[in-house]
């Protein structure tokens, strides 16, 4: 079981980056450019919050049984940084950058204007991919390459 959440969460990345990065993109392209916010861009949105959404579902599965995070306890995780990453900062830092691109999409949602509408998907996403970089840097993977 523990397998498959990590293969599935560990694939299921990929599309989050992606579509994270593709969606800033358009955002910034139609808000600098002032181009009005398309199907395309709530479509792009709502796939970027659904499959960040089902990456947290995803990751809190895999926190609550993996062996790393459940073989120890939080005094002992707090001397290893490798421990403390993954049962602490990891989980904190991933549902920060959540929250963000959730706010984006919510704050988006609400304002009227269609050119202005661009705006916080640009500022929320970048923002919560900044923080989905460093966490992954700070595991000691590689940005884009293959899990473990």
């Amino acid at each position: 079981m523990y397998d498959f959440f990590f293969q599935a969460h560990s694939g299921l990345r990929f599309v989050v980056f992606f579509a994270l990065i593709i969606a800033i993109i358009l955002a910034f392209v139609g808000w600098f450019g002032k181009k009005p916010f398309g199907k395309a861009n709530k479509t792009l949105n709502l796939v970027t919050l659904i499959s960040t959404h089902i990456q947290v579902v995803l990751g809190l599965v895999l926190y609550f049984i993996s062996p790393l995070v459940t073989g120890s306890t939080m005094g002992e995780a707090m001397k290893d940084s490798t421990l403390r990453y993954w049962k602490v900062e990891h989980l904190a830092m991933m549902l920060v950058a959540a929250v963000l691109i959730t706010i984006g999409n919510a704050k988006s949602k609400r304002i009227a204007d269609l050119t202005a509408k661009h705006r916080p998907v640009a500022i929320y996403f970048s923002l919560a991919l900044l923080i989905i970089v460093v966490a992954i840097l700070q595991s000691g993977r590689r940005l884009l390459g293959v899990s473990h």
